[in-house]
Formats: structure tokens, sequence, C-alpha cells
């Protein structure tokens, strides 16, 4: 393993624990032939490193979680609010256009923030705990599951337009809007639809239309790196709304450079299973019957509420404005659990909830709730300005929404839980990396049952394979070599994960434990 002074982006890319956040691109991102957006060639020959890191930010120690909050209250360098530690050195900002302000390109001479310290990935990283910690100091709950906040909520926008709009109970578009009507920001980071060689990247949208336009869930591989050059570039204030990974990446970010610091100035988080590869759009048109090229949109949550929620839809338009559709459930790898185009790094990440987020979002995947096909959202808040706008919010009738405790928010996740805590827990122990993750869950062989075990492993194995399948298919053309295999693997999971079929049957004699 690379020593954490001699970290670069090329480590982690090579390690897998790349989730193309864009943070470390100051020549770009680019797409990887298995569909994935990680730094261009350019961005890993160009990068220059900027030193040791500094004394204090030395190695975290895996923990287990229920010691997490005790232990991160005494670590170096923590201060109260979103100002970096004071051990901790600030750099100046490099020139507008640069996508990331802490690293360096080929002809800079100005210093950077080591890259060790700003990768959510990196071993030498503040954890969430910490960063939590640092923004949410008079946080008066702490929950092992959900880290720090101030209230949570089950329900649902009842301000029209953005439950209709949303792909769940509309509440991260109307947080978004609410704080653009009320002057505390000026605009939102958030994922729109595209053309090209992109069917959704980052923008920064002003208005509430333009917020709009990014409702519902985006499994596509997007990038950070033009939208914290726009915010490096532009004044102002700035939400940036994410998966977990996205929102530690900017955190951490945050605490290094002062024009960050200062401009972005909400995080909203949304709740996160794992990120997808743009191959699963191509898995779409191949089941289908499309050709992968006049694939024009994607929907993958398309909204009936005439069913219920959990009943996905993958819609795609073509060029010609025809559409063609299916149920996940009657797709090969329609399963989201067994982790089909899962990211590598997604493998090595112990945050459900966007615990360094001002506000957390997610689906409410309990009865009733997930039955409702207009759609429903758990939401956890942390900051509390955004706590008061919500508590108003609901007094005036604009929120419909429920107060709820940290088990019932843990139970709507509970899948996402076991894969990234007790699951994360075995995978430590046998997913060798060149770059070794350093987690808050401790590395654990023993106490999964046989069958939990196998679960992982099959899990871990369709997640690497899905790709290289995918790969093959579309350079052979051959579709089938990957949707028959997709099913026989799909066939394998469900067997093991709900003993499904004449194999699952047998396969649940492993053990009792329910998958």
């Amino acid at each position: 393993m690379p020593s954490p002074e001699a970290l670069t982006p090329a480590d982690i890319v090579e390690s897998g624990l790349c989730i193309g956040c864009g943070g470390c691109a100051i020549k770009g991102m680019a797409w990887d032939k298995y569909g994935q957006r990680k730094p261009s060639a350019a961005t890993l020959n160009h990068y220059r490193h900027a030193g040791p890191v500094p004394a204090s930010s030395h190695p975290q120690t895996n923990q287990p979680n229920g010691t997490r909050d005790a232990e991160c209250r005494d670590q170096p360098g923590m201060t109260a609010g979103i100002s970096a530690s004071p051990t901790t050195a600030r750099h100046p900002g490099l020139e507008p256009g640069y996508n990331a302000p802490h690293t360096l390109s080929a002809e800079s001479t100005q210093p950077a923030a080591p890259f060790a310290q700003t990768c959510p990935f990196s071993p030498v990283a503040r954890n969430e705990d910490q960063l939590a910690l640092a923004r949410f100091p008079q946080a008066p709950h702490h929950d092992a599951r959900l880290g720090r906040y101030e209230a949570n909520y089950v329900g649902h926008a009842d301000e029209a337009p953005f439950r209709e709009r949303g792909s769940s109970g509309g509440m991260v578009s109307w947080v978004a809007a609410d704080l653009l009507a009320a002057g505390a920001i000026d605009g939102v980071a958030h994922v729109i639809p595209s053309t090209g060689d992109r069917l959704f990247h980052y923008r920064i949208s002003r208005t509430p239309d333009q917020i709009l336009e990014g409702a519902r869930s985006r499994y596509y591989p997007v990038d950070l790196a033009e939208v914290l050059a726009e915010i490096r570039a532009t004044p102002g204030r700035y939400a940036i709304i994410g998966v977990p990974c996205f929102i530690k990446a900017v955190s951490l970010l945050r605490e290094q450079d002062p024009i960050l610091n200062e401009r972005i100035t909400h995080l909203l988080g949304l709740f996160c299973g794992h990120m997808k590869s743009a191959a699963f759009v191509d898995s779409f048109a191949w089941q289908l019957h499309v050709p992968r090229d006049e694939v024009r949109a994607v929907e993958y949550r398309r909204k009936d509420p005439d069913r219920p929620a959990n009943w996905y839809t993958a819609h795609l338009t073509l060029n010609d404005g025809t559409a063609r559709w299916q149920d996940w459930f009657h797709l090969a790898d329609g399963d989201w659990g067994a982790g089909f185009f899962q990211n590598s790094a997604c493998d090595a990440c112990d945050d459900v909830v966007a615990e360094c987020a001002d506000v957390s979002f997610g689906d409410a995947w309990v009865e009733p709730y997930s039955s409702d096909g207009r759609g429903t959202n758990v939401v956890i808040v942390r900051s509390p300005e955004i706590a008061g706008r919500i508590a108003s919010a609901i007094e005036d009738g604009r929120l419909d929404l429920k107060a709820v405790d940290a088990d019932f928010i843990a139970n709507t996740q509970a899948a996402g839980f076991r894969q990234r805590r007790e699951g994360l827990a075995y995978r430590l122990t046998w997913q060798k990396r060149r770059v070794t993750p350093i987690k808050r869950v401790a590395p654990r062989a023993e106490g999964h049952p046989p069958r939990r075990r196998a679960i992982y492993r099959t899990r871990a194995a369709i997640a690497r394979w899905s790709h290289r399948m995918a790969w093959a298919a579309k350079r052979l053309h051959v579709p089938a070599l990957y949707t028959r295999w997709a099913k026989a693997s799909l066939y394998v999971y469900q067997a093991l994960a709900y003993k499904r079929f004449r194999l699952g049957r047998l396969l649940a004699r492993l053990d009792g434990v329910e998958g």
C-alpha cells in the first residue's frame, strides 16, 4: 500500500476505490471502458502531490459502531462549525477554470492540499463522524446508524408540484426550492438530464423551475468537477445535492479550501444503496430490444400513483419520440440488492444516509408507505436552520410530515445497513486492495452465518462480473452474452437471498437466518 504522503488519484483508481466524484479532476473526467466516470488520463498523468500529510492528519482506526461518537470528540484538530482545523493548513485557490482546488496542474507552482486529505475513500481523510461533529456540534441526538441529527420525519411535500414531479415524496426539490426562495442560497448544484455521451450531468440551477428539472432518481455516473469549477469562478452561496460519498468529498474539500468553504453553504444528501455504471442503460436497451444509440432519455423509476412505489419501471424515450418500458422485476438485472453494475468503491462505504449533509432524504420502504404510489420520503434533519424551516412549513400545511425515531428511519433502509455495516465488516477481511480503506466498521470474519457470507460474496462477484460481461457483450455485439449470464446470476442470488426456487430451498439448509 502506498504511504499516505505518496497517495495519488491513480492509486485510488487502481484500488477500485474511486467513486468518480471529480474532486481531484484538474484535467477533467472521462469514461472508463465499463461506463464509469473516472479522472481523465491527463488528470492522472499531470497530478503533482503537494507534499507530506500534516502530522495532525493521522490515519483513522477501525472503531466499533457503538464507540464512534465518544472517540471522535477528542481527535486533534477538531473544531466546531465548518472552518478547517487550526492544525490543517489552508492554501490559496487555483485560478478559475480548474476542476478542483486541491491538486496541481503540470504548469502550476502553487501549493495544494494533500490529495490524501480530500479524497472520500482515502485511508487518512477524516471520517463521517469527525466531519459531522465539526459541522453539527450542538446536535441533540446521535445514532450509530444515522449519525448526528436534530429531527427525523416521514411524509411528503403537500405544496404542488413537488411530490408529483419527484420520484418519491418531493422533499429534496422542496427543500432546495425553499432555500432559494428564502434567499439563503443563490444556486443549487444537482443532477439533470442531458444529451450526448452523458445522459445526466450536474448543473447549477437558479430558479424553482430549473430545480424541478432535476427531480426524479438518477442511477447514472456523474461528477462534480464542472460545478465545483463554476462555484469557484462565480461568487455566491450554493447548495449541493448528492449521494453520501459526494457529500463527504465536498465536506473534505470545504475544510481545505476557503473559497468552497465560504460559497458552499448547504449540503443536501440522498440515501444510497450503491452507484451504477452507464452500462445499466445499455442493459435496459438490450432487454427492451432497441439500439442503444437510439435512446434519447432514460427514466429509472417511472411514477404511477396507481401502483406501489417500490414497483420500479424502467422507461426509455427514443430519438423518434416513441418509448419502451418494462418493470424492473421482469429484467435480468432488476434486483437492486444483487449489485449489478455497482461501482467497486461502494463495497468500501459505511455511510447509507449521507451523515455529513445538513439534511438527508430517502424512500420510506416500509408499509404502508411503500405501497403508496404517490411516493413518501424519510428525512433526517441535522442543520438547525433547515429544522426550523421544515417545522414552520409543517405548521403552515406546506409539508405533510410526522416525526419518527431513529429505529423507524433505519428500518426503512434495513438491507442497506446490513450491506454497509455487517457486510462491510466481512468484506474488509477478504477484499484486498492496493490501498486499504480504513472504515468505522472493524473487520470481522467470524459471526456471519454461512448463507450470509455466501450472499455477500455473490453480490461482490455479480458487481465485478457484470461490468466485464456487459463490456464483452458490447464489444462482440452479442447482448445475449450479458443477459443470459445476468439471468443465471440472478437465479443464484435470489435462491440465496430469498430462498426462492428449488435451489433456494436446498441452500436454505445452510442456516436458519432470513435473507
